[in-house]
């Protein structure tokens, strides 16, 4: 679990604040989508989170532990995946990743089965052997998220993940992160691609000037007037069809792979896609029609 507590940072008195008292949790087996504007403090609450900036006043706790007085055990139990992973120059893949390994007590065999299955899990096993400052953003983006399954935390914090990824990208970093959930961890995912924070979150919060403006559950988004939903999944059969029409009217077009006019409860929107990536399905588009995530968020920055 992720407890903020009462967090501030101020990087020069003649600023305002970056983050100023804010409190959120995440609890085990729960995803939250932390969003704000360029500059809102998403990233700074993460740094501080993961032990990397301190706090000016408040502190954060990783299942219990605080990161400002117990950062070794803290850090041991917390996944970090930045916006820009940053690598040495002649760092290459598997003799990293040993090293990351060590720091968690995995040695040997042990270790290099854990580096193996990873490394294939986000698809980077045939490139073991380049460079990290020959891989691309998004190349860097899967090792990184390899990097930090490496002690399987507990918890994970992803900051802007998705930014820059391509379609294939962002629905293989969506996939990864529902079955991190089902796992039971806590997950803390900053993101400004609304519709992909809508479509697996159980919270969202909305952080304006390093201030906390509205924490939204599921039950409250069903407010929001987000009845039809828009999904489209790679190959539509019978399966997917009986599995949507759980949770509503399904309708689907001639030959295209599109799913449309759900009538249900927002809070009913992180169970489908779960449903339908545990059933073996890739879902690559789920758009709320009605006012939503986006419009609601722009709506409440405007009034701040």
């Amino acid at each position: 679990m992720i407890t903020i507590e009462n967090l501030t940072k101020v990087y020069s008195r003649k600023e305002s604040p970056a983050v100023e008292n804010l409190s959120l949790e995440v609890k085990n087996g729960e995803i939250l989508g932390f969003v704000g504007l360029n500059g809102a403090g998403k990233t700074t609450t993460i740094r501080i989170s993961s032990g990397v900036t301190l706090p000016t006043k408040g502190d954060v706790y990783i299942d219990g532990k605080s990161v400002t007085e117990e950062k070794p055990e803290t850090s041991r139990n917390l996944g970090w995946i930045p916006e820009f992973p940053n690598y040495e120059t002649n760092a290459k893949p598997i003799p990293l990743m040993r090293y990351f390994a060590g720091y968690y007590g995995i040695q040997g065999e042990e270790a290099e089965n854990i580096i193996t299955r990873l490394l294939k899990e986000v698809g980077l096993w045939d490139y073991r052997d380049r460079k990290l400052r020959n891989y691309s953003q998004g190349m860097k983006k899967r090792f990184s998220l390899a990097e930090s399954l490496i002690g399987n935390p507990g918890n994970l914090m992803f900051d802007e993940t998705l930014n820059g990824l391509d379609p294939e990208g962002v629905q293989f970093v969506r996939e990864l992160i529902l079955s991190q959930k089902q796992k039971g961890k806590a997950i803390l995912l900053s993101s400004h691609i609304l519709t992909e924070i809508e479509a697996i979150s159980d919270k969202v919060a909305i952080i304006h000037h390093g201030k906390l403006l509205k924490i939204l559950t599921r039950s409250e988004l069903k407010n929001l007037g987000l009845e039809r939903i828009t999904i489209e999944i790679d190959n539509i059969d019978k399966g997917a069809i009986e599995i949507l029409e759980k949770y509503g009217e399904v309708k689907s077009t001639d030959g295209k792979v599109l799913l449309s006019t759900l009538k249900l409860s927002g809070e009913k929107y992180p169970v489908i896609v779960e449903d339908l990536v545990k059933s073996g399905y890739h879902v690559r588009r789920f758009e709320p029609f009605g006012e939503s995530l986006e419009e609601f968020f722009f709506k409440t920055i405007g009034e701040n």
